[in-house]
């Protein structure tokens, strides 16, 4: 080992740590070599700017005269469900809830669907949020109805929690039927009219980690323009799965549980979204440091746009249906290209995440490091690797002997 994280926060609070983004470090590496900038190098930043849909907060708005529990009954902020089930004023709001009226998959041209993630992204920017709850009514929270509106300053607890963040590589979309389709990852045209992809490739976190040497739970991180954590391994995540030479992911991988104070965050990090006839979701900033404490950990660093690959998938029936087979792969530099080639077919590309904003994000934690306001934390526990077991299951479907689709429920 070169260092130590100890050494490097050391170096931090004195203001001589050596501090470069994901992208500084691959030209550096090939003016210097490996050896050398992994000696010189202490920290290498990432930055990560897309929509991940497996996000939320959870707020607690403080108790009304008289009292009422949310808990058993409903609460709507903005006009969008949130989940009340927790006790008497805590509120959980997902970044895919929609209104109880939205039209959901019947969304028509031109229709802006406001969601959770917009909710989410108006409450950060200071905007007043109407709360309207329903309740049951007990002899210790007798109230059974409240309108108000609140705002993140009066709250006493307002945290972003997301089960599933910066996806460890990502599909790379297409579609070969003769009908448009309506994605999360956008709209796709009929007969490979296009590609669609979202990862920030060589700033992408997990990329540059990609056997979560430095990258565990408890790690400090760059969250929505705050400082988060990461608290856990994020759902579906997946670290056993077809790997390149370099040992990067080429599918769908590894992913993170990440918590933060949303009072810190700001909109330009938090962005709800629209998309046409799927829903809505959140565009989250994450950004993490990796500390150079080997000459292994800086060469997956600084591994780049032409050595990471994605797998190209046909989500007009590979995707829904589960089935095997996938259209080749493609390297990220490919894929920035704006154009590549599937079955001799030349097709643009689009990505769905913003690598300027992805640049931007390794930037600002570059500079936190330097001027000493950000230091490196140790895991306290590694995130399930290669030889852990850990994989992504189907769902396994058991038939219950019962038709739902007629009783209220759908």
């Amino acid at each position: 080992m070169l260092k130590s994280i100890q050494e490097i926060n050391e170096k931090i609070r004195r203001g001589q740590a050596v501090v470069i983004t994901a992208e500084e470090v691959i030209q550096a590496v090939a003016e210097k070599g490996v050896k050398k900038v992994a000696r010189e190098v202490d920290v290498v930043t990432t930055g990560t700017f897309g929509s991940m849909c497996s996000s939320g907060a959870y707020i607690n708005v403080g108790h009304s005269k008289p009292r009422i529990k949310f808990g058993g009954g409903v609460a709507y902020l903005n006009g969008v469900p949130t989940y009340a089930g927790f006790a008497a004023v805590d509120l959980f709001i997902g970044s895919n809830a929609l209104p109880d009226n939205d039209p959901r998959n019947k969304i028509h041209p031109g229709e802006f669907n406001y969601g959770g993630g917009h909710v989410i992204e108006d409450m950060v920017s200071g905007k007043d949020i109407k709360l309207v709850a329903r309740a049951y009514g007990t002899d210790c929270y007798p109230r059974k109805k409240l309108e108000t509106y609140i705002n993140i300053k009066d709250l006493n607890e307002a945290v972003l929690f997301n089960p599933r963040n910066a996806y460890q590589n990502y599909n790379v979309a297409v579609n070969t039927s003769s009908k448009t389709i309506y994605t999360y990852m956008g709209v796709l045209r009929p007969n490979m009219g296009n590609v669609s992809f979202s990862s920030a490739g060589q700033l992408s976190p997990l990329l540059k980690d990609p056997y979560y040497q430095t990258i565990g739970i408890g790690t400090r991180i760059f969250l929505g323009g705050g400082i988060g954590y990461v608290a856990w391994n994020g759902t579906q995540h997946n670290p056993n799965v077809k790997r390149g030479d370099n040992g990067v992911p080429v599918e769908s991988a590894g992913t993170l549980a990440v918590i933060g104070d949303l009072k810190q965050m700001n909109s330009r990090w938090l962005r709800g979204m629209s998309w046409y006839g799927y829903g809505c979701s959140l565009a989250v900033g994450i950004g993490i440091p990796i500390p150079i404490l080997s000459e292994e950990i800086l060469s997956h660093a600084a591994v780049k746009d032409e050595d990471l690959y994605g797998t190209i998938i046909d989500y007009s029936s590979n995707y829904p249906n589960r089935e095997p087979g996938t259209l080749g792969q493609v390297s990220y530099a490919q894929l920035k290209s704006g154009e590549i080639e599937i079955q001799g077919k030349k097709v643009p590309t689009a990505s769905l995440s913003s690598y300027s904003r992805a640049i931007e994000i390794a930037g600002i934690l570059k500079e936190w490091i330097q001027k000493g306001e950000f230091e490196l934390t140790e895991a306290v526990a590694p995130l399930p690797g290669v030889d852990s077991g850990v994989s992504f299951k189907p769902l396994k479907e058991r038939p219950i002997g019962e038709d739902y689709t007629n009783d209220g429920y759908f």
